[in-house]
């Protein structure tokens, strides 16, 4: 039984927030001790928030008797004009209540479910002959009902699979006995392709086809133990009496069967009917899963995400998540797993916390069911939006490394050289944690002589920031050093005489345990190997060592072939560039003949060329 009662508010004659407040308390303190659900009004007349309590006047109270941590619901507190309550008999009609009144007027303050969509169901029609199918709309016409399924592969599958086992119709024929009698339907062509035995035109018995039906039944229900069981029984009686063509057929619903059931998600025999629910919430959200466990297999799972708009406590959010679910999959299990004590009890099922044994291993499944399913969301999210995602690596470089800003702006630093010849450097330039290979810049070593990768080091760093203070270019935020302490001193010495420590964060990177040097300090840190940071800073120091291996390579090849045909004399540079751009290589200059020589170059500079080499 339902008592309602209303109370107005009066804004306009108040004249700050603490009258408001003392008027909304006043009007608390007169509600009964009763459970049942209160209603949020603003001065518009729209429901804000809905709640429930198990003493109306504590908890209507408590809004305005206390300093609230959460913006949101002070803001709440601020917005409300009017209060009405319903007074119930029990905290489960309450929470039922709740329930309902939420998903009917979607209250702005309320937790948001954000997959309220229609699940598909499997139906045996109530019909002769019934047919089974997917359907979306639950009809009470004395139809079966399973489900719903909260994934339409899983339905598919299992459809497929009843179609695998048992041929039936699937027309919408009335198969009623008096119909058929009257010899008026003739065989489709799935009954010619073996998809239907032609009850239509009695060619199989409707107890025969009831059969097929009740162990379609009993598959859905999960009682697969129970059909097998039947089945291996009909096979041996069809054995002993010599039908060998039809013990066959059952042979090989068996083996289907078996399969089918070796491949579903066991957990332990003497686990029958239970419910189990994790939670997981981070700053705006919060997800429930929920796995449906049958006979000991796992047999319906769905997760359920909840953005939350106040500071509600995840005893509440699971409390409303657990009523939505079982209303909405229609579960009745008498035993429901939690993650920690809820201070609440269903009149038709038992709450329970389990420490150990396969009931915790079921819930630990779950929870990480719902880890998985929040880390794919924040992989969308991210996905639909980079930029929250180049600010989350941001803050977590800033963090790890110690930083005054967000590093934006990243450049990387190497050397390379092989036994002192042809010392170049690289820069490369990362922006917002990506490479922009655009402002990559290579470096010639000019006044070092011979492999001194400190004083290359310093070389190059003064030479790039001395241009970059010149320029009045944008410095970046920090330098990643390729090497360890004395690398990152070489580095510091430039900065020191530009006048930049302090105004660019550097650090230095040494290949052989990942160890992050900060200037001034000679204990390294470790950062975790799978931190985004690391993977980062590695990134820039392999794309600095491979830019720089590059040009290397590049100039080295330049110095070989051009000093090669520098021997030969008589030509000058224009003529090498000629005679690499025909002829590809200086291998294939000497491979040439004399003819091939003479008309790309003439006669006398052709003389000097095949002297040279032949």
């Amino acid at each position: 039984m339902f008592s309602l009662s209303i109370f107005l508010v009066d804004l306009y004659s108040m004249s700050s927030d603490d009258k408001h407040i003392e008027k909304l308390r006043e009007k608390a303190s007169l509600l009964p001790d009763n459970p049942g659900v209160y209603q949020y009004f603003d001065t518009s007349g729209e429901i804000i928030y809905v709640g429930k309590a198990k003493n109306l006047k504590k908890r209507v109270s408590s809004y305005f008797t206390k300093f609230h941590d959460s913006a949101k619901t002070r803001v709440l507190v601020k917005k409300i004009a009017e209060i009405r309550h319903i007074v119930v008999d029990s905290e489960q009609d309450a929470l039922l209540l709740e329930n309902n009144l939420i998903k009917k007027y979607q209250p702005r303050y309320n937790a948001l479910l954000k997959d309220d969509k229609t699940f598909p169901w499997i139906c045996i029609k109530n019909e002769p002959f019934p047919r089974v199918f997917s359907t979306r709309n639950f009809i009470r016409d004395g139809s079966t009902y399973f489900g719903p399924y909260t994934s339409g592969r899983t339905l598919k599958v299992m459809l497929d699979f009843i179609k695998q086992l048992y041929p039936l119709r699937t027309c919408t024929l009335n198969l009623a006995p008096a119909q058929i009698a009257k010899a008026k339907y003739k065989v489709c062509l799935e009954h010619h392709i073996g998809n239907c035995l032609g009850p239509c035109v009695g060619e199989q018995t409707e107890d025969d086809y009831q059969q097929s039906i009740q162990d379609i039944k009993d598959i859905l229900k999960g009682n697969i133990g129970q059909v097998i069981k039947l089945l291996k029984d009909r096979m041996v009686l069809l054995s002993s009496q010599y039908r060998f063509e039809e013990a066959q057929k059952l042979k090989e619903k068996l083996q289907h069967l078996e399969n089918y059931q070796a491949k579903s998600t066991i957990v332990s025999p003497s686990i029958h009917n239970v419910d189990v629910f994790s939670f997981v919430e981070d700053e705006g959200s919060a997800y429930v899963n929920f796995l449906k466990v049958v006979n000991g297999a796992i047999i319906q799972v769905h997760t359920l995400e909840m953005k939350k708009r106040t500071d509600e406590d995840k005893e509440s959010l699971l409390l409303t998540a657990i009523t939505e679910i079982r209303q909405r999959l229609m579960s009745n299990s008498r035993e429901i797993l939690v993650p920690f004590d809820l201070d609440f009890s269903f009149e038709d099922a038992t709450f329970s916390v389990p420490q150990r044994g396969d009931k915790k291993k079921l819930l630990d499944l779950s929870m990480r069911n719902a880890f998985y399913y929040r880390q794919e969301k924040m992989k969308e999210e991210m996905n639909r939006s980079p930029q929250k995602r180049v600010d989350r690596v941001m803050e977590t470089m800033k963090n790890d490394l110690r930083l005054k800003e967000f590093p934006v702006h990243i450049e990387g630093f190497d050397n390379s050289n092989i036994q002192g010849t042809n010392p170049v450097a690289s820069c490369v330039v990362f922006k917002n944690g990506k490479p922009s290979k655009r402002d990559y810049r290579h470096f010639n070593i000019k006044t070092v002589e011979g492999a001194n990768d400190f004083a290359s080091m310093e070389e190059i760093i003064y030479r790039r920031f001395h241009r970059q203070l010149e320029e009045k270019q944008p410095l970046p935020q920090l330098i990643v050093i390729d090497g360890g302490k004395g690398q990152l001193g070489a580095a510091i010495n430039s900065l020191e005489k530009l006048d930049l420590i302090g105004k660019v964060a550097v650090i230095g990177i040494a290949k052989r345990l990942e160890e992050i040097y900060f200037p001034g300090d000679s204990v390294p840190i470790y950062l975790d190997k799978n931190s985004e940071t690391l993977k980062i800073i590695q990134h820039i120091r392999n794309e600095s060592h491979r830019f720089g291996i590059t040009f290397h390579r590049q100039k080295r090849s330049k110095d070989f072939i051009t000093s090669e045909l520098d021997q030969i004399g008589g030509i000058g540079p224009k003529t090498i560039e000629q005679l690499l751009t025909h002829f590809k290589s200086t291998d294939g200059v000497k491979k040439a003949t004399v003819e091939e020589l003479e008309s790309l170059l003439g006669k006398a500079k052709t003389a000097l060329v095949w002297k040279y080499y032949h």
